[in-house]
């Protein structure tokens, strides 16, 4: 069994529905609630839940950047060329314009975050199963 089953319901915002139109730059599963979608702004918000051992490609926020407000389960958060970040809830990140990264679930914990986004992303390679598995290896719970 996974641990924090219950954040597959929804912590704080509704799960949303499966993320089908983001599908193809993630490896596993998962979910979207979009929170805030206001075209005059250019700002979007977003409910992100992951299965476990979910995760997004690598990727990049141009003319913009990233914010993440972590409040379920437990994940990892990694730029390109820094070591990986362990997240629990009550973790917060800030991505830069411009700076290449990926986030998502841990191996065996579901994994909710909200993402503030503003600008465009370029999604980019998967994050591979071997960096992946050195990560699990990493932290012992």
């Amino acid at each position: 069994m996974a641990k924090f089953e219950e954040v597959k319901d929804g912590v704080i915002f509704p799960v949303g529905d499966k993320n089908d139109a983001y599908a193809k730059y993630f490896v596993g599963q998962s979910y979207l609630k979009n929170l805030i979608t206001d075209p005059k702004i250019n700002v979007g918000v977003g409910n992100v839940t992951f299965e476990p051992g979910c995760r997004n490609n690598w990727h990049i926020h141009h003319d913009g950047f990233q914010l993440l407000l972590v409040t379920g389960g437990e994940g990892w958060y990694q730029e390109d060329g820094k070591p990986a970040q362990f997240l629990k809830a009550g973790d917060t990140v800030v991505t830069h314009d411009g700076v290449k990264h990926w986030h998502g679930a841990a191996e065996d914990s579901w994994f909710e975050h909200l993402a503030i986004t503003a600008g465009t992303p370029e999604w980019l390679e998967p994050v591979s199963d071997e960096l992946y598995n050195q990560l699990k290896k990493s932290i012992s719970k």
